[in-house]
């Protein structure tokens, strides 16, 4: 082990989930969030991905026709086991029949285990969109349900459907997601029917059931294609929706039935019936 290890503290000041999307696709190294700060640690050189990610601040302030600046520190600091000090700082999670805990944890008897590794992962539930998905999964997939996860991420959402008895596809535009919920899959012993690399347009059947947890910008670029995806009087599960993007959202998708809406903190999650 080296004797000093880099830190890199990434605040913007708007636009949190596209960077912390952008920061994981430029490092496989474990990612912490505290309070609206990215905190990346590495023994490698971590310049790189500070110059990356202010230039993508600067390209996304231009798309978006207003000024993001980012808050950052590079540090370098005395190498302590910081791998087992993240490990202790990551808590399980209860939600109603689940328990969704890291490898490192043991069983919670009585409750249907999940493991994904936050380190290794994409969506480890502790996000508050993430938790209205798992909510709202456990109350509307049943034994036999067809379900497709877009944007699947870590599969976490996908494996607690098959655990409710679901037949699931998933997938995700992203090749080291659809890797690691592939991985996240054989570690919970579960199976999945189908899983590609691209979005829903890449789909061959209609669903009971579709789940989008991404960000409320993608949910409307993909509105048309996300209902053709769900049956005639299926649902569709949105989250990953900030309060002050709901009404937008909820409009976009004002030809279904809206079913429930949940809220945790600033995060909507909604679920609507095709008509």
């Amino acid at each position: 082990m080296e004797k000093t290890y880099n830190e890199l503290q990434i605040t913007p000041s708007s636009e949190y989930p596209l960077f912390l999307d952008f920061i994981m696709s430029l490092s496989d190294e474990a990612i912490e969030e505290k309070e609206s700060t990215i905190i990346l640690r590495s023994e490698d050189n971590l310049e790189m991905v500070l110059f990356g990610t202010e230039t993508f601040a600067k390209e996304l302030s231009s798309v978006l026709g207003k000024d993001i600046h980012l808050e950052t520190k590079l540090l370098v600091k005395e190498n302590e086991d910081w791998i087992a000090q993240y490990r202790n700082s990551v808590q399980p999670l209860h939600v109603n029949d689940f328990y969704i805990r890291p490898t490192w944890v043991e069983n919670f008897e009585g409750k249907k285990n999940i493991i994904i590794d936050p380190a290794l992962a994409f969506g480890s539930g502790h996000h508050e969109t993430t938790y209205g998905c798992l909510l709202l999964l456990q109350k509307y997939v049943k034994e036999g349900t067809t379900l497709l996860d877009v944007g699947c991420g870590s599969g976490i959402l996908s494996i607690t459907a098959r655990k409710c008895g679901a037949i699931v596809d998933l997938c995700d535009t992203d090749e080291q997601a659809t890797d690691s919920a592939t991985q996240n899959f054989e570690l919970n012993h579960e199976s999945f029917h189908r899983i590609w690399t691209g979005s829903v347009q890449k789909r061959d059947q209609a669903y009971d059931v579709v789940v989008a947890n991404i960000i409320a910008d993608v949910l409307i670029m993909l509105s048309s294609d996300l209902q053709k995806a769900v049956k005639e009087g299926g649902l569709l599960i949105l989250s990953g929706i900030l309060d002050k993007y709901v009404d937008k959202v909820e409009h976009k998708f004002s030809s279904m039935k809206l079913v429930e809406k949940y809220q945790k903190e600033e995060w909507f999650t909604l679920v609507l019936q095709r008509n």
